[in-house]
């Protein structure tokens, strides 16, 4: 216990605004064979033929992801085998993250799309390098709502971007057959809110949903986002996954990726309580930044100890070297030593 807190303290001075630096300053191995369009925004964990799911397979990679785990924690524990379409554990998903109006925000901004597109594509190319088991696919996450310094005419400390900069995601997605992630910060609005504004896109196959708990301030006696960290009830995350199975079953869609980002017990204090469904893959991002043994320390703690059903990391470019005096981020061969081995790889 003392090792925890200790942790959690240093944590908290070094991690305290993952992103919000960033975030709130912005107002305004799959088949051997080359996967298919289909496959790579669906998943191919099912036969095109007979649309079953590859349980050995499922099977066989949910205990390769778990690396040898002695603990009894992973792979989790009477989790439901997901529909026929299933991205993960079928493909690792590497993601280039940010926002079109902000360079800061993350990888996804930082550089214009000519120069951005090829980085990305290279990350993944390293990543299928790096592990030949599971194929590792590209993709972009996007910020459409994020939190804000100032409250707005409504007094929600949120900002929703432009529809038409999803479309030009969309699009951008489409020309390197990547999938996409429509990511929330809700400052002082609600998941009921904010989630259903994007319905038109989560109803696409291919367009994923994350949500941040690090800015979700109503459970903190609503604070302005960046002051301290956020925090979600399990309730509202069900909610969430809930609309999201929904949409799944209206639409005849594919499972649905739900993350949700966390790097210290406060921000999902009943990680335990979030339901599971054939319909959703839910991914716990450790989103945490500085040297490599407070992130491995975070990921210990908060994700490993507290299964859900996959995990993820993020990379900052930035903040991970520069901002924690190291000369380059893990490498991708640390990454995978951990366990569960990540399944969804972020880059900031």
């Amino acid at each position: 216990m003392v090792k925890i807190t200790a942790l959690a303290s240093l944590g908290f001075s070094l991690l305290l605004l993952s992103c919000s630096n960033d975030k709130a300053a912005s107002t305004t191995g799959s088949k051997d064979s080359t996967t298919t369009k289909t496959e790579a925004q669906t998943g191919s964990g099912s036969t095109a033929s007979s649309g079953t799911l590859d349980t050995a397979r499922y099977n066989k990679l949910m205990n390769y992801l778990a690396g040898g785990d002695t603990s009894g924690r992973w792979p989790v524990k009477n989790a439901p085998l997901p529909l026929p379409g299933a991205i993960l554990p079928f493909n690792r998903v590497v993601a280039y993250y940010g926002n079109l109006y902000s360079n800061r925000m993350g990888a996804l901004g930082k550089w214009p799309k000519k120069e951005m597109i090829p980085r990305l594509l290279d990350e993944v190319k390293k990543w299928n390098e790096a592990d030949t088991v599971i194929k590792s696919i590209p993709c972009l996450h996007y910020i459409a709502v994020t939190a804000q310094g100032a409250p707005g005419k409504d007094g929600k400390f949120r900002y929703r971007m432009p529809q038409g900069q999803v479309d030009t995601i969309l699009n951008w997605a489409k020309e390197i057959n990547a999938i996409v992630f429509i990511d929330i910060q809700i400052g002082l609005s609600e998941l009921q809110s904010e989630v259903p504004y994007w319905e038109k896109y989560l109803s696409m196959p291919n367009v994923h949903l994350a949500i941040d708990p690090e800015f979700a301030m109503n459970g903190k006696g609503g604070k302005k986002p960046g002051t301290v960290i956020g925090t979600m009830a399990a309730s509202d995350i069900n909610w969430v996954g809930d609309y999201l199975v929904n949409l799944v079953k209206k639409n005849n869609l594919p499972p649905k990726i739900f993350m949700i980002h966390r790097f210290t017990q406060g921000m999902v204090p009943e990680a335990e309580k979030i339901k599971l469904h054939p319909e959703l893959q839910v991914v716990m991002d450790m989103d945490g930044w500085g040297p490599p043994d407070l992130k491995k320390g975070s990921y210990r703690y908060w994700i490993n100890e507290k299964p859900v059903q996959f995990t993820g990391f993020k990379l900052f470019y930035v903040n991970d070297t520069e901002k924690s005096g190291q000369k380059e981020m893990m490498s991708r061969e640390q990454v995978l030593s951990l366990k569960p081995k990540p399944v969804y790889i972020q880059y900031q």
